[in-house]
């Protein structure tokens, strides 16, 4: 039989283990930071609307990660969302004249951002600009035009609302 002495180190180990699994789980789950960061290149996006687009959403190309919004600032001369994306090294023949746009993930979902390559022979590379950006389709302003068109719909100068009626 094992010493009661070894059996409370090995339990005494066995509990830092777990506890040190544990915090490497949560921190890799809640994707705060990466101990293996991949080696990527910077690219920019213009956006007049960027909607609920956030840091550190995912950057995707037929709907497989590619990589994730690293910061978003404002042009003080334009006055639009420059969006900085961190691409992962491995996909490094993106063409140049790709376009990008900002989707959402489900009707109510996080905002992601879609690269749709294109055919140029030239790639994108470390500093690159992204010239074709198509904005977010922001929900609340859909309900909005929606509503308003409604509302002034029936405004034509007709008041039965008999617009087929041969008078």
């Amino acid at each position: 039989m094992l010493p009661q002495r070894l059996i409370e180190s090995l339990v005494g180990l066995f509990l830092i283990f777990s506890l040190f699994a544990l915090t490497v789980l949560a921190f890799q789950v809640s994707g705060m930071t990466n101990f293996l960061p991949q080696k990527s290149y910077s690219v920019t996006a213009a956006f007049d609307d960027i909607g609920g687009l956030k840091v550190r959403a995912p950057v995707k190309i037929g709907g497989v990660q590619i990589g994730e919004v690293s910061r978003i600032d404002l042009d003080p001369a334009s006055f639009k969302a420059v969006v900085h994306m961190k691409i992962n090294k491995q996909f490094k023949d993106i063409p140049d004249d790709s376009s990008a746009g900002i989707f959402t993930a489900g009707l109510l979902g996080d905002n992601y951002i879609a690269i749709s390559p294109m055919y140029n022979t030239t790639f994108l590379k470390n500093g690159s600009n992204i010239e074709y950006t198509n904005s977010a389709m922001v929900l609340e302003k859909l309900i909005g035009q929606f509503i308003y068109s409604l509302k002034n719909g029936d405004d034509n100068g007709d008041k039965n609302g008999d617009k087929n009626v041969k008078k």
